[in-house]
């Protein structure tokens, strides 16, 4: 039997018996639960400031090295923001390849 001849079956029986039948307005739940891989970093320095600031502080020498005159500077500022840059993903790389992963359960409720 299909819902519909179901629910027409309920109606009948009702409408034969004198009683009311009343379908719930509460929205069906279901729990959904799922395996989720979560990584720890195993550092205290999560924002990477230190990677950042040393690559930061070896490009801005590098990039004065290569400038001059009023380019000096350019090359100088240049080399200190890639640097910063660099420091900051070799950092990350390590602290990627220290981290300890765990998988969590997590679960939560959804309407159907």
């Amino acid at each position: 039997m299909n819902k519909h001849t179901i629910t027409s079956l309920v109606l009948a029986l009702s409408m034969l018996t004198g009683t009311a039948f009343a379908q719930s307005s509460e929205p069906r739940t279901r729990t959904v639960c799922e395996d989720v891989q979560v990584k720890k970093v195993n550092s205290s320095d999560t924002h990477r400031v230190a990677g950042t600031a040393i690559g930061a502080v070896a490009g801005g020498l590098v990039g004065n090295q290569i400038g001059g005159g009023k380019g000096k500077t350019l090359a100088t500022v240049g080399g200190a923001v890639a640097g910063g840059v660099v420091g900051n993903k070799v950092q990350e790389n390590h602290q990627d390849k220290n981290a300890t992963y765990t998988t969590e359960r997590r679960c939560h409720q959804e309407q159907y």
